[in-house]
C-alpha cells in the first residue's frame, strides 16, 4: 500500500506571517533549528515559503554564516535587513502538497525543485503540515539492490514481459537510470511509467534507445 503524505507529515510546523521581519525569523531559525517557513495569512492560507537560502541571497548575513542566523555583514545592512519581511524575503506562489498526495509525489517535487521540505495544505489552501525529505527517506527505508531488483524482476519481465538481460538498471539516491534497447517504443514509454510508481523511486533517467518511429524500408531493385 502507497504512504500518503499525511502518514508522515510534521504537523507541529513553524510559520511566520507575511509581516514578520528579518531580525524575528533570523531569531526563529536558531531558536527552533529549522532552514524555512511557510508564510501564512491572516487566515492560515500558504501563500509562499522563506528559506534560509532565501535570507542569504539579499546578502544580509555575514560571509562566514554556517547554519546559525547571527552576524551581519555592517550596521548599515543592518538596518537595511531589520526593514525587510516575510512578504520580501519569500519565494512564491509555494509549491505545496496535499495530505492525500503519495510520497512520491511530495519526493519528486523536491528532487525536481531541489528543495528539502514542503508545507502541506489542507482544505482552502491552510496549512496542514509540513514534509521534509528525512521524512520521505524513512519511508524509501529500502537498499538500492532491492530496488533495482524489484524493477528487473517484476517490472521489465513480469509486468512489461521483456528480457531484463537486454537492458542496464542502475540506482543511485532514489534516480533510476535505464539503459537499452526496448522492442518498441510503446514497450519502452510504458517500462519507463511503471518504474516511476516503484516504491523508492524518486526519478528515472531514460536512456533507452528506442526504435524509429518511421523505418526506413528499401525499395524495389531497378
Amino acid at each position: 500500500m502507497k504512504t500518503s503524505v499525511k502518514d508522515v507529515m510534521t504537523t507541529q510546523v513553524v510559520a511566520v506571517k507575511l509581516g514578520a521581519s528579518f531580525k524575528e525569523m533570523a531569531a526563529r531559525l536558531r531558536q527552533d533549528r529549522v532552514s524555512a517557513f511557510p508564510v501564512i495569512d491572516d487566515d492560515g492560507k500558504v501563500i509562499g515559503v522563506v528559506s534560509e537560502a532565501d535570507m542569504l541571497t539579499r546578502k544580509v548575513l555575514s560571509a562566514d554564516h554556517a547554519g546559525t542566523s547571527t552576524g551581519l555583514l555592517h550596521r548599515g545592512e543592518q538596518e537595511k535587513a531589520e526593514d525587510l519581511t516575510a512578504g520580501d524575503l519569500m519565494t512564491h506562489p509555494a509549491i505545496t502538497v496535499s495530505p492525500e498526495d503519495s510520497v512520491e509525489v511530495a519526493a519528486r517535487l523536491m528532487y525536481t525543485l531541489q528543495v528539502k521540505r514542503l508545507p502541506v495544505i489542507g482544505p482552502g489552501g491552510r496549512l496542514a503540515g509540513i514534509i521534509s525529505r528525512t521524512d520521505v527517506l524513512a519511508v524509501f527505508d529500502r537498499s538500492d539492490e532491492e530496488i533495482r531488483r524489484e524493477i528487473t524482476d517484476d517490472v521489465i519481465w513480469h509486468e512489461c514481459g521483456a528480457d531484463p538481460s537486454q537492458f542496464a538498471v542502475t540506482f543511485q539516491a532514489g534516480v533510476v537510470t535505464l539503459e537499452g534497447r526496448p522492442e518498441t517504443a510503446a514497450l519502452g514509454h510504458d517500462m519507463v511509467h511503471r518504474v516511476r510508481h516503484v516504491q523508492g523511486v524518486v526519478a528515472v533517467r531514460d536512456r533507452l534507445s528506442y526504435p524509429d518511429a518511421y523505418p526506413i524500408v528499401a525499395g524495389p531493385v531497378s
